[in-house]
């Protein structure tokens, strides 16, 4: 990376002082004018991201007409379009000789998509699309790894105004089926097998399982794979929907869309109920999208601030870095992308995959999750036996707190590897708003282990148990104030009943996010873990009652319970509570099929570190399984604390669970 390299934020702040004369002693006196001031700030993101739309709006125009939440309205009147935001870097990214996606896979298949290429296939694939029947509004559902194909394949629905919805090949049928069902998509484009963890996988048989369950497929566009084992009967392949090379792709342009038209559609899940679909708009996402790359610092690069720049953050199609990996190309960066295992194999695990990656294309953001590092350290790992690592400037963390011991050990390893300096952007977010509440600022101070700040335009607060504010203690992560990424709604969700529900049931009105956050007085954050039920294993998120589903559905389980244990930056440990039929027990066979069908109907990494039978599941008068006490109890909290027995329909099930928390604090 050459110089000047200045970080995005301080352009910003140059530009704010320039343009409008607003200068700021502190970054905490920027952040709470950012907060407050919600019109100016979030007109001054439009403004310096030069988004464009045929329907400008008028200086002083309203910003931010309906200031509540949920049913914010932002930028009436606006249009826009998330594939404009990315292909208007073709012809200056090109012209620096930059590509715009760099793809590599396990068995070291390298290719690289140039920017019109790119612009090319985009506009291939939505003529296609619109061939097949598909209009604005209408869902397309995609069952597809982390490949170009994938992000072509979302800028086309993009482009038209079609809906975009993506689960990853490595979760199971049920999960996906669970999911997309929900929103009735009219086209599915799936692959018919992966290579993951060392070995092919077939996915045709569970290709047409799917399609079978999913009624409103009208077609299937197929990418066809080594991998099948048998021909998937489809309508369309890959190769053809990208063959074109006319006159009509080459006058493609994409269409304007209102400000809150839908994007895509993402799933997070609790303890009851299939997945949430959530929707997310358009102009939402792109202005929250430019707020946060500010803070992840990364910057086109055919610009000689950032020239040569290269972001990767691993993630598979379930998670929402996914979705962040895509959102380099709208700031002009080469995307860098890996497809595979970032562990290896089971048989011979490898934590070094990922860094030789990064060494071979010469990646300059290297992100993952904060639980990858952990395993690379604790492997004995490296750096500088993977390879040349002087492109590395910034190491990004999330998913779930990381270490202070692992942070340095990742400067030193990167440092020794031939980087001259390290800076880490530890972000934490959520799949439920696409954005991060909190992460990094390169302009302040790191502390290893914790995050830099609460990001511009996030109202971000801990609360304490009676509603109020607090510092330096650990509270509920709340966010007082609207921001353009909330979800438009839920799919299918009569009356915004289960939106209401899942954030602002606690405090009407203020956004209850499900983490316990500290924010100290320098305004670092500390993430400890999740205050709710929802599980966040590798960096996919998934609800108990999908646990619940796939266990439960067993004949022998007649009830179970699951907590993850991960709060105040322990390491995650996530026991399997079930009862069982009276005669069965709890032997090897037994809990390899209890594995079997997390692994089968959900992901691998679902499949909990014990399984314990147990008499009874402790649950509430009403019948909810009393998951959040238990998990408190096991956390070393006092019972009279956490749970209220006269609220319990069988209190004397907490005896079997208090004697399990006394053992496990005296081992």
């Amino acid at each position: 990376m050459s110089a000047p390299n200045i970080p995005q934020i301080r352009l910003y702040q140059n530009w704010l002082r320039e343009k409008h004369g607003l200068s700021f002693d502190s970054y905490d006196a920027l952040w709470r004018w950012s907060t407050t001031e919600l019109d100016a700030f979030w007109r001054s993101i439009w403004d310096y991201a030069a988004i464009q739309s045929p329907t400008p709006l008028a200086s002083g125009a309203t910003v931010l007409a309906e200031r509540r939440m949920p049913g914010a309205q932002w930028f009436p009147g606006a249009q826009v379009n998330y594939a404009r935001e990315v292909l208007r870097h073709v012809d200056a990214a090109h012209a620096a000789g930059m590509p715009a996606i760099v793809s590599d896979n396990e068995r070291g298949d390298v290719r690289e998509m140039s920017w019109p290429e790119m612009r090319r296939q985009v506009a291939s694939v939505a003529l296609t699309l619109r061939a097949l029947g598909v209009r604005r509004g209408d869902r397309v559902a995609a069952y597809m790894p982390n490949v170009p194909e994938t992000m072509v394949a979302f800028l086309a629905c993009s482009s038209i105004g079609a809906v975009w919805s993506v689960c990853a090949p490595d979760m199971g049928t049920a999960a996906v089926a669970d999911r997309f069902r929900q929103i009735e998509p009219k086209v599915l484009i799936a692959v018919d097998g992966v290579h993951y963890g060392g070995k092919p996988l077939d996915r045709s048989a569970v290709l047409q399982e799917l399609r079978g369950q999913l009624p409103s497929v009208k077609k299937l566009v197929l990418v066809k794979s080594p991998f099948a084992a048998n021909a998937v009967p489809h309508d369309i392949d890959w190769s053809r929907a990208i063959g074109r090379y006319d006159d009509e792709v080459n006058a493609f342009e994409p269409e304007w869309l209102p400000f809150d038209h839908p994007i895509w559609i993402v799933y997070s899940s609790g303890t009851t109920g299939l997945p949430k679909p959530i929707v997310h708009g358009q102009g939402g996402i792109i202005l929250t999208m430019h707020a946060c790359g500010l803070h992840n610092d990364v910057g086109a690069s055919y610009g000689a601030n950032n020239l040569g720049e290269r972001y990767h953050w691993y993630s598979s199609t379930g998670w929402v870095m996914w979705n962040s990996q895509l959102s380099g190309m709208a700031f002009g960066a080469t995307i860098c992308i890996y497809d595979g295992n970032p562990a290896g194999s089971k048989e011979k695990p490898d934590w070094s995959v990922l860094w030789r990656f990064v060494a071979r294309h010469k990646v300059t953001f290297f992100g993952a999750g904060a639980a990858y590092f952990t395993n690379c350290m604790k492997a004995g790992l490296v750096a500088r036996d993977c390879g040349d690592l002087s492109a590395v400037r910034a190491l990004g963390s999330t998913g779930s707190p990381l270490p202070e011991e692992v942070q340095r050990w990742g400067s030193r390893q990167i440092l020794d590897a031939g980087s001259s300096e390290v800076w880490w952007c530890n972000i934490s977010g959520g799949t439920d708003f696409c954005g991060a509440f909190v992460g990094g600022n390169r302009d302040l101070p790191e502390v290893p282990g914790q995050m830099q700040c609460r990001e511009l335009g996030h109202a971000v607060e801990a609360w304490n148990d009676d509603g109020q504010p607090v510092i330096g203690e650990v509270g509920e992560l709340v966010c007082t104030q609207p921001i353009p990424s909330m979800p438009l709604y839920f799919w299918g969700d009569e009356g915004n009943a289960r939106y209401l529900s899942s954030y602002f049931d606690t405090y009407p009105g203020v956004w209850r996010h499900g983490d316990w956050i500290r924010i100290g007085t320098d305004g670092g954050c500390i993430i400890y873990g999740r205050s709710d039920a929802t599980i966040n294993r590798q960096g996919l998120r998934m609800g108990t009652s999908e646990i619940y589903s796939a266990v439960e559905g067993l004949p022998e389980v007649l009830d179970s319970m699951v907590v993850d244990l991960e709060y105040l930056g322990r390491e995650s440990y996530m026991p399997l509570f079930v009862v069982l039929r009276p005669g069965v027990a709890l032997d090897d066979g037994m809990r390899a099929r209890l594995n079997n069908a997390i692994k089968t109907s959900l992901s691998p990494r679902f499949v909990p570190n014990d399984i314990f039978q147990v008499p009874e599941i402790p649950r509430t008068l009403s019948g909810k399984k009393q998951e959040l006490p238990i998990k408190k109890l096991l956390l070393g909290q006092p019972l009279e604390k956490v749970v209220n027995r006269e609220a319990m329909a069988n209190p004397g099930s907490l005896e079997w669970y208090v004697a399990f928390a006394a053992e496990r604090a005296s081992a």
